[in-house]
């Protein structure tokens, strides 16, 4: 029996809309509900007692608005605060394990990097699971912590001399670790994937875990018959500057967003 209610997709800001996109792509007739933390972003440089009670919060958005599932459109999220997922009532979708599954299956010579916040990085997870499938694996993993301002700043073009620069200075030590596939272990960092892939070259794989929970969404979905065959309307809310939310949405989902669609919400009094 279908199930027409949303699909609810949280991040701490503009990066979980990379996720948005292919959940689009693969699952075109879904409802979507997007949280979008854009007052506290980013997430990656804060505790992780306060990244959990983000999270908390977040859920509780997404639950107040009868969503079927949710999805941590954060790699910080997916990667230190999973076990708020034990809490929730509807199905739990991280980031980290499918991507780093994926990573597995693309690697020709097991040398697999991986970039994400300072939170993702001392976390381990990625590296964790990609051990776990292939314990011989080769893992790398670099902090790029102005990567998420860059793009909530809507600087993000290959072409742009600042974004450049940048990326050149935090992937030097996978290119000199010589790994043929990168794990974009924030869902901000596909918005740079042009200016990556301009540093590293067409050898590297990159790994868009936006891709991959959106497969493992639509299988979930087909297998218990919680497809909705009716649907393809996306709502979105931010916790702060829902204009400049709506303008790089419409780039970076390369449709027009219709500023009826964005609501701001206090998310630390619902």
């Amino acid at each position: 029996m279908a199930d027409k209610r949303p699909i609810g997709v949280f991040d701490s800001g503009l990066g979980g809309l990379t996720v948005v996109k292919e959940i689009i792509k693969e699952l075109p007739f879904e409802d979507i509900i997007y949280f979008g933390d854009t007052g506290r972003v980013p997430y990656g440089t804060r505790s992780v007692e306060t990244i959990k009670k983000y999270a908390r919060q977040d859920e509780k958005f997404l639950l107040s608005q009868d969503v079927k599932l949710i999805i941590a459109a954060c790699g910080t999220v997916s990667s230190v605060a999973g076990d708020t997922a034990k809490e929730l009532p509807v199905p739990f979708f991280e980031v980290v394990s499918h991507a780093s599954r994926q990573a597995v299956n693309e690697s020709k010579n097991g040398k697999i990097a991986v970039i994400g916040t300072n939170a993702t990085v001392k976390s381990g997870q990625h590296k964790a699971e990609i051990l776990k499938i292939n314990p011989n694996a080769e893992v790398i993993t670099v902090a790029c912590p102005l990567f998420v301002p860059l793009v909530e700043e809507g600087w993000y073009k290959g072409d742009d001399i600042i974004v450049l620069e940048t990326v050149k200075r935090y992937l030097q030590p996978i290119i000199e670790f010589g790994a043929d596939t990168l794990i974009l272990g924030c869902t901000h960092y596909p918005v740079l994937s042009e200016a990556i892939k301009k540093v590293l070259g067409d050898g590297v794989v990159l790994i868009n875990a936006g891709t991959e929970v959106a497969k493992a969404v639509a299988k979930y979905l087909k297998d218990n018959s919680l497809d909705n065959q009716n649907g393809g309307e996306a709502e979105f809310f931010v916790s702060d500057k829902p204009d400049f939310f709506k303008e790089q949405a419409s780039v970076l989902l390369e449709c027009e967003i219709d500023e009826n669609k964005v609501q701001k919400v206090d998310i630390n009094n619902l």
